[in-house]
């Protein structure tokens, strides 16, 4: 049972209701839109829950390898770091959660568009590898792009835009330039949790040689950084709602951004990288709420 406990505290549950939120977003526009399917849904959660957890396994292993996480590290110990699993365990579980995932990748793929759609298959077939790829190339081997200030792209790209851009055209199948606002909002959240998480990290990342965003920039410019994610990703949610808008009940969410507000409150005031440990839980349950509220107001 511990060695079970070991690998789901490396699964790192807490950061798996940020990650889909993007598609609790893109199938809820769908769903306003009269499109939905129950398969394509479970399926879009099963494999985007498999890349979040390919990406925590794929992170302890790199940054465990790589010396990363050491005694200066501010946040929980890892898996690796504190020897409950080894290099060798962690290797084998980075392999099948990364052929498990490809197979509810495939599955995601031919429910939503089954034989007579084959360009766009091919098209999310290669998404879905370019995102285990990511997902895996983010610590791990030399040119890991995230110890060269490159992880932000990622978190947009692949938990905000493909995420909720693309679980809704696997519903509706045409293009809605729209979608792009709400895309953007949720990406750029996700983004904030892992520049929160290198914020408090700065210190151990750059002396072992991982060179973050945040360390790139500093610590008081990382603060700019992150008020500007923060406000950006309302500001486009805030937009997508004006220009959509259909009834009062599109503004459910707006309860949900006073945290978010209160968080950033909280940051600006930080001068201790220990106190940001926290924020990471309160910045990623306030995207899952917002949502999950956003969700409600587009198909109630």
């Amino acid at each position: 049972m511990s060695k079970i406990n070991t690998w789901i505290s490396a699964a790192r549950l807490r950061t798996l209701p940020l990650s889909i939120s993007g598609i609790i977003v893109g199938t809820t526009i769908a769903v306003s839109e009269g499109v939905f399917n129950l398969v394509v849904f479970s399926l879009a959660l099963a494999t985007t829950l498999g890349l979040q957890v390919l990406s925590n396994f794929a992170n302890d292993y790199g940054d465990g390898v790589k010396g990363t996480d050491n005694e200066d590290r501010v946040g929980p110990q890892r898996a690796l770091q504190s020897g409950l699993i080894t290099q060798k365990e962690m290797l084998q579980g980075i392999i099948i959660t990364t052929i498990v995932t490809l197979l509810f990748a495939i599955l995601l793929i031919y429910a939503a568009f089954g034989k007579e759609n084959l360009g766009y298959a091919l098209f999310f077939f290669f998404l879905g590898i370019a995102a285990i790829a990511a997902a895996i190339k983010y610590t791990v081997g030399k040119s890991a792009y995230g110890y060269r200030g490159l992880g932000d792209v990622f978190v947009f790209l692949f938990f905000g835009v493909v995420a909720v851009y693309g679980s809704y055209f696997l519903y509706a199948h045409h293009w809605s330039w729209l979608v792009l606002l709400p895309a953007f909002s949720i990406g750029l959240l996700s983004v904030g949790v892992l520049n929160l998480n290198n914020m408090r990290d700065r210190v151990s990342d750059e002396k072992a040689g991982k060179i973050t965003l945040v360390v790139k920039l500093g610590a008081k410019k990382a603060k700019t950084y992150h008020y500007s994610l923060i406000l950006a990703a309302i500001f486009c949610l805030i937009l997508f709602t004006v220009l959509s808008l259909e009834s009062i009940n599109d503004f459910l969410y707006i309860p949900a951004l006073v945290p978010l507000i209160l968080h950033l409150k909280r940051v600006v005031e930080n001068e201790n990288a220990v106190l940001l440990d926290p924020e990471l839980k309160v910045l990623a349950l306030s995207t899952f709420a917002t949502s999950i509220l956003f969700g409600l107001g587009q198909v109630w």
